[in-house]
């Protein structure tokens, strides 16, 4: 038998020869300067592979030539005419490959990432195929990881295609295409004529990702521009065991917090004073945990990546999408924080024994420092979460520090929970309640948080405990507070939003999905919608006036579900999961999506148009 083994990427295509083929294979070019097709005999399953691969989606979605020029149509009619589903132009010397290669083979192996994405360029690789061969079989490969292991056991196991993934994504592009495609056109001309700001814009490109992103940046930027600050009181308590120590001082914490309020806190804090002495009511000691991290899923790790190692969610994603080609890492793009308990562990913490700086605690994972790894929420069904797969001892530079953070993730993972011995003390002074809590490791005639087992916190340096110690105290005791003030301070102005707070923004809206949130980012920036300014170790987003006017346009308007806000967009990749469990059509996800763009098109323009025309009738 003859097996025509399709990868979507060429590195993947030449890693799963390489595996397959114990590295003896024949190579030839094809049409693309990029593709080259392998052969070689799988005895496991007496057959003759061809391994080739596409570069990506292979079709593209667009209107008729007819539609192109904007003055040729209403742009609402972009909604409802025929759309054209064939081979992208830089894409057929890649069809070309396939289409040669189907007749002399009679199976087809889809070798795609095992997302929605990569069911959807494997039906349009089976598309291409069956056209130059229509009775070709069509199987698909299922693997999370570029390991020996698991590429035979993918090439020996082969499963359907998942059609309804394929569908939902194709259902997104359309939807996509004739929601952009239209707004675009109506909001270059819309609000060209509302905001001024804008008149010199040739082109406003719309996106229904890219809109309510933009909408997140610009409503945290109004929120810091419009904050004023606002003044609090609170008492201050505290006790200092050497006077001519500053940094030897116990706080207490008013349980009141603070009060906006000074008429009445000058009222308490005056209680307080003339009964200042404080009494211990309760000394509280506890055994506490600190919870090791939970398995890594894509946008966490876009989210400490971006945090921690201060790089750009998109670039993190690359990063770790190369590790992944080299086999180094699993697939990084994945909603999972589950671990499957039949999940071999033991074998992937045996390749980090030999790492110099976290092999020691490997081999500790190995002897009685293993627990299970937590379970979290979320199962796409499709991959586990982020983990390394074999250990790279020859890294540098940010595919160093990613693939540490996620080996470093992983390890702590199969940890167990740092344990400590906590102590909180309850004062009264004056008839107001104060307590102070402990969180530092024992010293001497101190207590406070006993760190008594590290144990994950010995490999994930990214988390800390604790920060102070207390003095020994006990119920009923007395003592003279060293300084008893009332104090203010002012309500602290918000930060501009940071690529990590905005990865958070979108994943809590369902705005993009776990592998596209990146590039959303990445998308209104190259727009010029969006600034990345780095203060210090810190880069935040800031709205251009482009990107301030768009939003603002869009906030004249006034209406609910704004073209700038995320509920549109949420419904869309709601109807996606909808259509991938069979509970809805791709044809009525269309039709639902584009009815729910039309109306709100239309309210977006005829305020567009009222709102121009009160412009010219007002005397200003």
């Amino acid at each position: 038998m003859r097996v025509l083994c399709v990868a979507e990427k060429p590195s993947i295509a030449k890693s799963i020869t390489q595996i397959l083929s114990g590295g003896q294979y024949t190579t030839s070019n094809s049409a693309n300067r990029y593709i080259k097709n392998y052969e070689f005999d799988y005895p496991q399953l007496n057959a003759h592979f061809t391994v080739t691969s596409v570069v990506g989606h292979l079709f593209g979605y667009d209107f008729g030539p007819q539609y192109k020029n904007w003055s040729s149509c209403d742009p609402f009619v972009l909604f409802d005419v025929p759309v054209e589903h064939k081979v992208a132009e830089d894409k057929q010397t890649v069809a070309s490959n396939l289409k040669r290669l189907a007749p002399s083979h009679q199976e087809l192996v889809i070798w795609t990432d095992c997302d929605r994405e990569g069911e959807n360029i494997g039906s349009e690789v089976a598309t291409v195929c069956r056209s130059g061969n229509p009775r070709i079989r069509i199987r698909r490969a299922r693997f999370s990881a570029i390991i020996a292991g698991q590429i035979h056991r993918a090439a020996q196991n082969t499963v359907e295609l998942d059609m309804r993934q394929a569908a939902s994504v194709e259902a997104r592009s359309i939807i996509d295409l004739r929601v952009g495609a239209t707004i675009t056109r109506m909001q270059t001309l819309g609000l060209q004529r509302l905001v001024p700001q804008l008149k010199d814009q040739k082109l406003m490109s719309y996106g229904p990702c890219q809109f309510p992103t933009l909408g997140f940046v610009v409503s945290r930027y109004e929120q810091v521009k419009s904050f004023v600050p606002e003044t609090f009181w609170f008492i201050y308590l505290s006790l200092a065991r050497d006077p001519r120590n500053e940094e030897d001082q116990t706080e207490f914490t008013w349980r009141r917090g603070r009060l906006f309020d000074l008429d009445i806190a000058l009222v308490l804090y005056e209680f307080v004073l003339e009964n200042v002495m404080a009494t211990v009511t309760k000394v509280t000691k506890k055994n506490v945990k600190k919870w090791k991290p939970l398995p890594l899923t894509t946008v966490e790790l876009q989210k400490s990546g971006s945090r921690l190692l201060r790089m750009a969610p998109k670039k993190i994603l690359d990063v770790a999408e190369k590790l992944y080609q080299d086999g180094f890492l699993s697939y990084p793009r994945t909603e999972t924080d589950i671990f499957d308990p039949q999940f071999d562990h033991a074998a992937l913490i045996a390749k980090q024994v030999v790492d110099p700086a976290w092999g020691g605690f490997a081999t500790g994972l190995q002897q009685d420092g293993y627990a299970p790894p937590r379970r979290g929420k979320k199962d796409d069904h499709a991959h586990p979460p982020i983990h390394p797969t074999a250990h790279a001892g020859n890294l540098n530079g940010d595919a160093k520090r990613v693939y540490e953070f996620v080996t470093r993730r992983y390890l702590a993972c199969c940890s167990k929970d740092a344990e400590g011995f906590e102590t909180t003390v309850d004062i009264v002074s004056g008839g107001e309640d104060f307590y102070a809590t402990g969180r530092f490791f024992s010293e001497p005639d101190l207590v406070g948080l006993v760190v008594l087992a590290r144990n994950y916190l010995d490999v994930y340096p990214y988390d800390k405990w604790g920060d102070k110690a207390l003095p020994d105290f006990e119920e009923g005791q007395q003592f003279m507070p060293s300084v008893c003030e009332l104090r203010d301070g002012q309500t602290s102005q918000p930060n501009l939003l940071t690529e990590a707070d905005l990865v958070g923004l979108m994943d809590k809206n369902g705005i993009g999905t776990d592998a596209t949130i990146a590039q959303h980012i990445q998308t209104i920036i190259d727009r010029e919608y969006v600034v990345a300014r780095k203060e210090g170790a810190v880069t935040y987003l800031v709205p251009s006036n482009l990107g301030i006017g768009l939003v603002e346009g869009y906030s004249r308007i006034g209406f609910e579900r704004s073209l700038s806000k995320p509920q549109l967009r949420r419904e869309t990749e709601r109807m996606m999961v909808q259509v991938c469990n069979g509970t809805k059509t791709k044809a009525e996800m269309i039709d639902e999506s584009v009815e729910q763009y039309k109306h709100v098109f239309v309210l977006a323009r005829n305020n567009f148009n009222r709102i121009v025309e009160e412009s010219r009738r007002s005397p200003h």
